[in-house]
């Protein structure tokens, strides 16, 4: 007896970067949660199934296959399920975008990179680690910086986001939907001239 394995070819992936649960729900570090809910909004689709230790799901962007992929590790380990999606659909790096938040940026202001460091976000910081390097695109969502230089970061990112920086965000989302969905058909260099 033969069985047909259902595979679907994924030609690229977006990971968005966030903690899971209803603790951290529209906090800071969520920012690239609230992106995937959004474009999942969209299109018409839910960002519900597990695997990979994340939640997931297919879509057509761009004429293309591309895995929408929120882990549920934490942020500090989302190298974790960006890897094994990786492997599992031999997707090389430079097809891996990743959305998440940026405290040095203001709050909703949208900035595009080809590459580079953490800056010391632990999320990224997990996927250089774990994906093979730093050479993959980021769509980075301002949240803004703390009040003052004394603030504990963490409780910055983990804090709850008030109505204008939620609506702000919100809108920065929409973008970077737009901005992904460009890099997939135009390319990083183009995205980046219309969105810095």
């Amino acid at each position: 007896m033969f069985f047909r394995i259902n595979f679907t070819p994924v030609s690229w992936i977006a990971v968005f970067l966030g903690n899971p649960g209803l603790r951290y729900e529209n906090t800071r570090h969520n920012a690239g949660f609230i992106t995937a809910d959004i474009i999942a909004k969209e299109i018409g689709v839910k960002v519900n199934r597990s695997k990979f230790n994340a939640l997931s799901t297919i879509v057509k962007l761009g004429g293309e296959q591309v895995l929408l992929l929120k882990p549920q590790t934490y942020m500090n380990l989302s190298g974790s399920s960006a890897s094994q999606a990786m492997k599992y659909y031999k997707v090389p790096i430079e097809n891996v975008v990743v959305i998440s938040d940026d405290v040095s940026l203001p709050a909703g202001k949208l900035r595009i990179r080809r590459r580079g460091s953490a800056g010391g976000h632990n999320g990224l910081k997990d996927i250089i680690a774990k994906c093979g390097g730093e050479d993959f695109p980021r769509i980075r969502i301002g949240v803004g910086a703390p009040p003052h230089e004394d603030f504990d970061m963490a409780d910055w990112v983990l804090s709850k986001l008030s109505l204008d920086d939620r609506k702000l965000i919100s809108e920065a989302a929409l973008q970077a939907a737009v901005a992904l969905e460009m890099i997939i058909i135009r390319g990083i260099e183009h995205t980046m001239a219309e969105f810095n």
